[in-house]
């Protein structure tokens, strides 16, 4: 059994996909969100779409942080990563603006104070001003803000994102087909619209990463911030502590800041790519829950995905792997390893795709193909060798 598992989580989500098997997949089987008919108006040429997702336990992160620094401006990032796992989602089916977020934020009280909630209130409304700007409207619809203590031990940052979208501006990764090249976009680095360095982790794979990476002193001090059901020899097992400096070539900063790096939104970038080249982009996908592995669940059954020039994972993921020991194989199931969005699409197109997102200060390389296969697989080239899924 994995450390990943031991500690109570899934990077595949089996149990969630097992319980939702018999769900409606509203309709596009393949598309990255589900869609559903215009039930709002009625209009047969429109879709209602819906998400739900958030910062995961990398609010746990921000609360550590918080505690050991004082620094309260990090809740801005929490407010940035509940967001961005609704929003980058969207984009990955075609939308890109008028959208609405209701914010749900669910908190103990008697170790959240209210200062928390203003950072993480106002930290949303900012992201919104600065979305703006680039033309990508988001409306707060305010939300519901509850003080459960009995049910968390600290504070749970989510929101849904909702929007109604013309259908023949959808994607739905049907589109898809062998001799498609793989466009990536890198999480990490200083896009233009960032005002720091940004690690790449983005809000997955957060308790491994929290666990395995952190010194046990943690656990003894903040008590609160993990299950004590768990088994000891899981719990805070890592090296650094928060304020522990790193330097990696030009970069110089600390294992907190690189943990808790707000995820990278790719809506400025997707936004004229939408408009202006919609006919170039077969598929997209969200390297989100399930890391590089994600792509399975979206594309077409007759096809093999190879990713053979992926980006080299950038320091925060160097680190996690040294201090978990974790092997490649679970590493690229977990974490999106610094290549966070893949955009599916012609040989003949992917220049331009990739000089529009670096005009944006957003690393993009073509990062594999699609090929034809009698199932369904997923190879990865790593230094170590080939990961097949």
């Amino acid at each position: 059994m994995s450390l990943y598992s031991k500690r109570g989580v899934s990077a595949q989500k089996e149990e969630v996909h097992a319980a939702t098997k018999n769900l409606d997949k509203g309709l596009y089987a393949n598309a990255f969100c589900k869609i559903y008919p215009d039930v709002l108006c009625g209009d047969a040429d429109w879709v209602n779409v819906m998400h739900a997702d958030g910062a995961g336990t990398k609010s746990i992160l921000a609360y550590l942080y918080w505690k050991e620094t004082g620094d309260a401006s990090v809740w801005k990032g929490i407010a940035q990563d509940a967001i961005v796992m609704n929003l980058d989602d969207l984009l990955c089916v075609g939308i890109y603006d008028n959208l609405l977020f209701s914010s749900t934020i669910d908190r103990n009280k008697n170790v959240i104070p209210a200062e928390v909630l203003e950072a993480v209130i106002n930290g949303t409304q900012d992201f919104f001003n600065t979305m703006k700007e680039f033309g990508v409207h988001i409306h707060f619809m305010g939300g519901e803000t509850a003080d459960v203590g009995d049910v968390v031990r600290t504070i749970a940052v989510n929101g849904t994102m909702t929007a109604r979208w013309p259908k023949e501006k959808l994607v739905t990764n049907e589109k898809i087909q062998a001799g498609d090249v793989i466009v990536g976009l890198a999480g990490f680095g200083q896009a233009n619209y960032e005002t720091a360095y940004n690690s790449g982790l983005a809000s997955n794979g957060l308790t491994s990463a929290r666990h395995d990476v952190l010194h046990k002193t943690y656990g003894a001090r903040f008590p609160e911030s993990y299950d004590t059901s768990l088994d000891e020899s899981v719990v805070y097992i890592g090296p650094h502590r928060l304020t522990d400096n790193v330097t990696d070539g030009n970069l110089s900063t600390t294992i907190g800041q690189l943990l808790l790096s707000p995820t990278r939104t790719f809506a400025p970038v997707m936004k004229p790519l939408l408009e202006d080249h919609f006919e170039a982009i077969h598929g997209l996908i969200h390297c989100s829950g399930g890391g590089q592995t994600k792509c399975l669940k979206y594309v077409p059954e007759n096809v093999r995905i190879v990713k053979d020039n992926l980006f080299e994972p950038p320091v925060i993921f160097k680190l996690i792997q040294e201090a978990s020991q974790s092997d490649d194989r679970e590493m690229y199931q977990v974490f999106n390893m610094g290549t966070r969005l893949e955009i599916y699409t012609t040989e003949g197109d992917a220049a331009k795709i990739i000089g529009v997102s670096k005009s944006f200060g957003v690393g993009a390389q073509v990062i594999g193909r699609v090929e034809a296969s009698d199932k369904k697989e997923l190879v990865i080239k790593t230094t170590n060798g080939n990961l097949v899924y």
